[in-house]
Formats: C-alpha cells, sequence, structure tokens
C-alpha cells in the first residue's frame, strides 16, 4: 500500500501563514509543519489562473530555497497556495486600506465574480501547479452594510477585502465551483494533484 511505503519517508510542508489554509489542510487529516517563506508578489499577469499558479510556485520555491540553505530538503513535500479575486477584469487582492476595502465590496456587490486559487507542490525537487476557479455571486450590498462590515476588520488581509466563511456570507446567493478554493486551498483539486504525484494523499504521508 503506497501510504505504508511513504510512511515516515516524507514530511509535508505547508508555505503559508494563512490560518485558513492551515485549518483546511489539518481537517484533511495530513500532519505538516508550516514554513512561510517571503515571495515577490508583483506581476503584469492579468488571467486570475495564471497568476495564481505562478505566485503560488514562487511561494513554493522560496520555501524550498530556505530548506536547502538549512540542509533540510530531503523528503520535504511543500505544499503553497496563492488566491485573487477577480471582478470586471479587475485582479483585486488584499485591501489597502479601509478606502481600497469599500471600492472592492462596492463592485462586489450585485455582482458575480471570479476567485482563482493556485497550487503548489513541491516533490524531489519539482514543482508542480493546478488552479481552481470559482464563480461567487453576490447580492446588493447596502452601503452600510459595507461600512459596518469594514468596521468589523473582517475584510483585513484578505483578497477581495472578503471571507466567504464569515459573516459575508449572508450576501452570497450562490457559487459555482469549489468553496474551499474560495476560502483558500481547493481541497479536491489539492488531493487528486498530490496523489498524481506522490502516489498518496496528503493524509497518508
Amino acid at each position: 500500500m503506497a501510504a505504508d511505503f511513504k510512511k515516515g519517508k516524507y514530511r509535508i510542508i505547508l508555505a503559508s501563514a494563512s490560518p485558513r489554509r492551515r485549518e483546511i489542510l489539518g481537517n484533511m487529516g495530513a500532519s505538516f509543519t508550516v514554513l512561510a517563506a517571503d515571495a515577490d508578489e508583483s506581476s503584469s499577469i492579468l488571467d486570475p489562473c495564471a497568476l495564481t499558479r505562478e505566485l503560488a510556485k514562487r511561494k513554493a520555491r522560496a520555501a524550498l530555497d530556505a530548506l536547502i540553505a538549512r540542509g533540510e530538503a530531503d523528503g520535504a513535500i511543500i505544499i503553497a497556495a496563492d488566491t485573487v479575486v477577480a471582478c470586471n477584469g479587475e485582479i483585486l487582492g488584499k485591501p489597502r486600506d479601509e478606502s481600497d476595502a469599500r471600492r472592492m465590496l462596492r463592485m462586489l456587490s450585485g455582482n458575480t465574480h471570479e476567485v482563482a486559487t493556485g497550487i503548489a507542490v513541491v516533490h524531489e525537487g519539482k514543482i508542480y501547479t493546478d488552479c481552481s476557479l470559482t464563480h461567487v455571486h453576490v447580492d446588493e450590498i447596502p452601503d452600510g452594510q459595507i461600512d459596518s462590515y469594514i468596521a468589523s476588520g473582517e475584510c483585513n488581509d484578505k483578497a477581495g477585502a472578503y471571507g466567504i466563511q464569515g459573516s459575508f456570507s449572508r450576501w452570497i446567493s450562490g457559487i459555482d465551483g469549489c468553496y474551499f478554493g474560495v476560502v483558500g486551498l481547493p481541497v479536491n483539486l489539492l488531493s487528486k494533484l498530490f496523489y498524481s504525484i506522490v502516489g498518496c494523499y496528503p493524509d497518508e504521508i
């Protein structure tokens, strides 16, 4: 059985400081350690999937380089991810301030947008990537509610200035795609990519 063969041979490294990604990977039953490495996120790529795949790859590469520098790369399987929101042809990252968050939320209000989460898996020095793309439908949000949501601080440090798992969910009428991809780590896509590369699932390491 692949799981018996892999036990003790490899270890999983999550290259992300996101508590949401840590929670999702933990709920998948995986044992892992966190190594959040800094990577340049500037890019002229406009396609959401191409952008997130590239940024996830950079994060994975930065984590790999850090492990190599420590002499700890052997047996490490690195998982990295990056999420962006795209609406009306614009890539929406994390808001710079309250004004930027308000602009984003007004753009999302009464509209359908895309959430792309790119993932990267490093195994034996090679980096493999894929992307989850989900369409999210949002009801009209009254301006007063937008102000209250911003004041709550829930929009901070989130692509598109919202988190689907929080109180913003009251305005989401539906999604087409992967819920976990919107949260930040697409479980099904990651499981399939991981299995195709390693020969087992993350919880079998």
